[in-house]
């Protein structure tokens, strides 16, 4: 059922019972103004009629006929239109209309009250009439009939009802019209709702304001609905897409140590009397193949996590505390590296805390690896400091070595999947993902040459975040840093680096 029908229906119902009960109310309020109109009448009719009924006791008193039907008529034609009865000690006396004799009446009061007999009903009011002489008492009754109010009060009646019952088609077809008008604006919404389709079209909702605020704001919810819609779908389309990238980049680059461990295994299998140094170097590249194997799985889980992370994951982090986390740990695991730290406490940053990890990690590793003089000790630095570009503050990260540093023609292709030295240890993955979370970081990557000329320098410009005051991270639209460079080109500021 439409909804003008259902409006048209409710007010078609409503406002013919408000009529009644309008009119219920009119009508008790008209009967009360024309009952206190009566007994108004009444009471000032009753002042001159007790003055002649008082005459009337005292000719009935002293016993003289003439006098008495003189007083009598007097009496009779003081009370005009309404019925007078005078009881007293000789007798009653009654005229115009009043209830049965043998009706009980009220014997003194100070205001009318009602009296019912034979289906009719009449206002009361009981007068003491006294005077001078032992035989002037008695009580003087004065009665107004009920009809002419009644037939007021039953012509409003008859009038209320048929002004409901015309009232209700009018009401509602008034409603249904004004109804039918109103919903336009959300019909034409429904219409551009219903239209849309996002398996044919990338078009979404597009409203003009219609001043009604019910529809506009339906409207404004439906637009947020579509854009969370189109968000989520979108990461979907992603999570998919990282899916079946990591499952090709597995398949691709695990197959070749897979491969050699197999090869080896098949040579420990086959040669039971093998020497043991022979023995020994096969089981040395299992290790170092397995160590690989491991080495790239955890790769490639740390760039699907970064390319599904969601913006409620980042928080406000302390850089310098995170650095010196990651630094203590690559101490522990190679106690013969040199390693300094230059930072100061309270560089902050908006960011999510496993992945700065895992970029500081994979920086001092890279360095540790890569950087290394011939025949010398490693020696790494890292450095932590505030800046100021851009008029914003920001927080400067640098990793520097000793290493033979990294040609200019190379400093883009080395962030690419997969691109890594023959001689190198790791999984071609490192860099990648220290470029994945400079990304998702709104960072500034660069790869610049060491101190003097000599090694390299990755340093990561992030924009500072008051530890007070948590702001908002907007991620990158596309993250694709599982997918192939060939089909989808990876998105982070190739030019800086």
């Amino acid at each position: 059922m439409r909804l003008s029908t259902r409006i048209a229906l409710v007010v078609g119902m409503v406002v013919p019972l408000l009529v009644v009960v309008s009119g219920w109310l009119l009508v008790q309020l008209v009967g009360k103004d024309l009952r206190t109109q009566a007994d108004q009448r009444l009471a000032e009719r009753a002042q001159g009629v007790a003055v002649a009924a008082r005459g009337l006791l005292r000719a009935t008193s002293h016993d003289r006929p003439r006098a008495e039907q003189a007083r009598q008529r007097k009496l009779f034609t003081a009370a005009l239109d309404v019925g007078v009865r005078l009881s007293g000690p000789e007798g009653t006396v009654m005229d115009g209309p009043q209830p049965a004799a043998s009706v009980p009446l009220p014997t003194r009061t100070h205001h009318p009250s009602t009296v019912r007999s034979q289906g009719r009903s009449w206002r009361v009011l009981a007068v003491p009439v006294t005077g001078r002489g032992p035989g002037v008492r008695g009580t003087l009754w004065l009665f107004s009939p009920d009809t002419a109010r009644d037939a007021q009060l039953g012509m409003v009646r008859r009038r209320v009802v048929t002004v409901a019952l015309l009232a209700a088609p009018l009401a509602g077809a008034a409603a249904w019209l004004l109804a039918a008008r109103a919903a336009r604006p959300l019909r034409r919404l429904q219409q551009a709702a219903g239209g849309l389709d996002p398996h044919t079209s990338a078009a979404r909702l597009d409203h003009a304001p219609t001043r009604i605020t019910e529809v506009d704001d339906l409207a404004r919810t439906l637009q947020t609905f579509l854009t969370r819609y189109d968000e989520q779908a979108a990461r979907t389309a992603e999570a998919l897409a990282s899916a079946r990238s990591f499952s090709a980049a597995a398949s691709h680059e695990l197959r070749t140590p897979l491969m050699s461990m197999q090869t080896n295994l098949d040579i420990l299998d086959a040669f039971q009397d093998l020497d043991a140094t022979d023995r020994a170097e096969t089981v040395d590249d299992l290790r170092h193949e397995h160590a690989r194997l491991l080495g790239l799985l955890v790769m490639l889980r740390a760039l699907a996590q970064g390319d599904l992370v969601e913006a409620d994951s980042f928080a406000v982090i302390d850089l310098a505390e995170l650095a010196d986390e990651a630094v203590a740990d690559l101490r522990r695991r190679h106690p013969g590296a040199e390693v300094v730290v230059h930072s100061s406490p309270g560089l902050t940053i908006h960011g999510w805390q496993p992945g700065l990890r895992s970029m500081l990690d994979n920086l001092l590793t890279n360095a540790l690896v890569h950087g290394r003089p011939a025949e010398a000790r490693a020696h790494v630095v890292l450095s932590l400091r505030a800046g100021e570009e851009t008029g914003s503050p920001r927080v400067v990260l640098g990793v520097e070595d000793r290493g033979p540093g990294v040609p200019q023609q190379r400093r883009e292709a080395i962030f690419q999947r997969f691109q890594r030295r023959a001689d190198s240890p790791g999984s071609g993955l490192g860099l990648t993902l220290v470029a994945q979370q400079a990304a998702l970081h709104r960072a500034e990557l660069r790869v610049l040459d060491g101190t003097g000329g000599r090694g390299a320098r990755f340093e990561v410009t992030f924009p500072a975040a008051p530890a007070h005051r948590p702001q908002h991270t907007a991620l990158p639209a596309h993250r694709d840093w599982l997918a192939d460079p060939g089909d989808r080109p990876q998105g982070f500021h190739k030019e800086h680096l």
